[in-house]
């Protein structure tokens, strides 16, 4: 890592810029299928060895036609735990944080388990219970803080802190013993940024500024706190639910983060993601013996430490490290081969199609990596949907 990263960034950015502007109709055609499954828009950016490539689909908002911008602000969802995670282990590589140490160690008011290690957080393997709820392994939801539905809707604008949020879950029985299996838990990552916010000395989003945004230039990305506006252009994002057996619609353009602080609360940029998960990959970022430990899939989840893995076979793209991210309203992906030189970084609005868009999702989804990654022929295996 001897160039800056701000010359890595410069050097990054202009290279694909050759490409920008092609016409590349194959994925106009990727872009515009998930509109026709019923997404309200998508913006989508690919960087590969034909250039860069910009386009959108579908509307800005609702009742009008004119297109996302491919330039749009966005929430990202749970693409965040990339980025947090990220954090954390360059603390590590600092010496600051050891990365099997126990958490208590660092924040002992939980009085977590001392078997939960900074690695098991980063990995979804410390058991605590996700304060946005969890799916229980017949499939049934077990409800937490309001995050779907009209008691959501009704309290999108709350603030919470992130203690609150860890308590909260805490207060709930283990999933498992750490360690001993894997399960999806946004307030592993909310403990991640009280990690980082106690070593550091520093607020979440001054760390998250000092380390990545600025030295990246990434201009588009905002940690927002419990800001409820995207600031700059952006396309507006829908919540369509049912409640007491009538369906609504709900414009949650506005909605207050702080309920996935560390987890899923940026707001960023397809050009950002590019930029982040490039150098990510490339190792502008981390240490190798880091970005290796990063990068090993562990448990059915096949998740390292903030990124899944999928392995799409020699014949189909070989291996694709991602994050995807959904929060109400707007979706993420974030995709790159092993080296960084071919990423795929989009966001999606919901609008007010009556069809449900996670069973439409995985086909587009899985027919838009066949595009980028496979020639048109890969097969994604692995997570289906945005995780939130």
């Amino acid at each position: 890592m001897s160039e800056s990263l701000s010359t890595v960034k410069s050097n990054r950015a202009a290279a694909p810029q050759a490409g920008a502007g092609q016409d590349r109709p194959e994925l106009h055609k990727a872009v515009q299928e998930f509109v026709d499954a019923g997404f309200a828009g998508m913006q989508m950016r690919v960087h590969d060895e034909r250039g860069e490539w910009a386009g959108s689909a579908g509307v800005r908002k609702l009742g009008e036609d004119a297109k996302p911008p491919t330039n749009g602000r966005f929430r990202v969802g749970s693409t965040t735990k990339t980025f947090t995670a990220t954090l954390v282990l360059q603390l590590v590589a600092d010496g600051e944080i050891g990365l099997d140490s126990p958490v208590a160690g660092y924040l002992p008011q939980f009085g977590l388990d001392r078997r939960i290690t900074v690695r098991m957080l980063l990995q979804h393997t410390s058991g605590v219970f996700n304060h946005t709820g969890e799916l229980d392994p017949d499939g049934t939801f077990v409800p937490a803080i309001p995050s779907v539905g009209q008691e959501w809707v009704d309290n999108r604008f709350h603030t919470y802190r992130p203690e609150e949020l860890v308590r909260f879950a805490l207060s709930k029985p283990a999933r498992f013993e750490p360690g001993t299996d894997q399960s999806y838990s946004n307030t592993n990552y909310t403990l991640a940024l009280l990690l980082i916010e106690k070593v550091s000395g520093r607020s979440y989003a001054e760390e998250m500024r000092r380390r990545i945004l600025g030295p990246l230039g990434l201009s588009g990305t905002v940690v927002p706190g419990a800001q409820t506006e995207i600031p700059g252009p952006h396309a507006r994002g829908y919540y369509r639910y049912e409640d007491a057996g009538q369906w609504k619609v709900a414009d949650v353009t506005r909605q207050n983060p702080s309920l996935l602080p560390g987890t899923g609360d940026l707001i960023s940029t397809t050009q950002d993601l590019h930029t982040f998960i490039s150098a990510l990959m490339g190792g502008d970022l981390l240490p190798a013996p880091l970005l290796a430990e990063m990068r090993k899939p562990y448990g059915k989840l096949g998740y390292g430490l903030g990124l899944f893995v999928q392995d799409l076979g020699p014949d189909f793209g070989g291996t694709v490290f991602h994050h995807n991210g959904s929060t109400l309203g707007y979706g993420a992906l974030m995709y790159s081969t092993p080296d960084g030189s071919k990423t795929l970084t989009a966001s999606l609005t919901s609008g007010d199609a009556a069809i449900d868009l996670m069973k439409v999702f995985p086909e587009a989804l899985d027919r838009l990596i066949k595009q980028v990654f496979g020639g048109g022929q890969a097969r994604v295996a692995g997570e289906a949907t945005p995780a939130r």
